[in-house]
């Protein structure tokens, strides 16, 4: 987990859709600061006095309002303003629209090594876009053994122990149109302490390692369309070798989970034997789970009716007892 962001990665940063585009106007050798929470922060009443609520750590976004509640003052108050603002160790000032900065603003930030960057878009894209970048490189991040796939928009992680077959299950699941994110390494962080996002590592993005053939490259066998750089990870299927005379669920009632980061996860734990479609039965896996999330659940409903039938046919024996009386 990164703690904090360097000021300098705001300038040209891309990604995850920060797309900043700022530029440097003042304060070059600050750009060492770190913005520690991910959290943006307008200076609101702070220009007027009012910086109790103000926080060390957070970006500072000038928009239009602010700059123009400067403007209206004399350059003497301005200097005393921005000299008090600049005192609370930001790490560093947005301005959006692409606005002209008040001379007085680049000199005091130029003094307390504070960076003075610019932008051309809107406060609450600029605000956006500084939140999910900060977002994305704060996050919480833990390096996961399996396969992640896109599997009918659903992401999908194969876990299972080594060479158990989970490098061949999702060649065969691409082969049948669905898309790699990553195998073997997964990069999975968590986004807004509910949602866990899963890449791979730059350097074998696209790759799969198959005994017996070693490394393959999925872009080049199946087109740029075969894979994807990051996938939410929605079902967790555990692949199990065989074991005879074990008992397995049979009616699928209740939905296992797993723990990830601290997210619960629904996971399926799916038995490996020679004859078995591992690939086929990992895709009904991901349709069955779209289908419960849609409310539609087929072990219930066949529990339910089976509970009618058994009711309507008690229903029928008391009739009959209470017609033999």
């Amino acid at each position: 987990m990164s703690s904090s962001v360097p000021v300098a990665a705001l300038l040209g940063a891309r990604g995850a859709g920060a797309d900043l585009e700022c530029d440097l106007l003042a304060g070059a050798a600050g750009l060492a600061r770190k913005i520690t929470l991910p959290y943006i922060q307008k200076t609101g009443l702070a220009l007027a006095g009012f910086d109790e609520y103000l926080r060390p750590g957070r970006v500072l976004v000038f928009g239009e309002s602010e700059v123009r509640y400067l403007e209206q003052m004399d350059p003497a108050a301005r200097r005393a303003v921005l000299g008090r603002l600049l005192g609370h160790d930001f790490p560093c000032i947005v301005l959006t629209l692409g606005l002209d900065a008040p001379p007085e603003l680049v000199v005091e930030a130029e003094r307390a090594s504070v960076p003075l960057l610019r932008t051309t878009a809107n406060t609450p894209t600029t605000i956006a876009r500084l939140t999910t970048f900060l977002e994305d490189r704060m996050a919480a991040r833990e390096i996961l053994h399996g396969v992640l796939l896109d599997i009918l928009g659903l992401g999908v992680l194969i876990t299972g122990e080594s060479g158990i077959g989970k490098s061949e299950c999702a060649l065969d699941l691409v082969g049948r149109g669905h898309r790699l994110v990553a195998d073997d390494t997964v990069e999975v962080k968590v986004r807004g302490e509910s949602v866990l996002i899963g890449t791979c590592p730059e350097m074998t993005r696209g790759y799969v390692e198959i005994r017996g053939l070693g490394l393959v490259n999925v872009t080049d066998l199946f087109g740029v369309s075969a894979t994807r750089s990051s996938k939410r990870i929605e079902l967790i299927v555990q692949l199990e070798r065989w074991e005879t005379g074990r008992e397995y669920d049979r009616l699928g009632l209740t939905l296992d989970t797993q723990a990830v980061m601290g997210v619960t996860i629904p996971m399926v734990k799916m038995p490996v034997a020679p004859g078995r479609n591992v690939a086929m039965l990992v895709e009904v896996a991901a349709r069955n789970s779209l289908l419960r999330s849609r409310g539609r659940h087929a072990a219930q409903l066949l529990a339910e009716r089976l509970e009618q039938r058994l009711a309507r046919a008690a229903d029928t024996f008391d009739d009959e007892l209470e017609g033999e009386d």
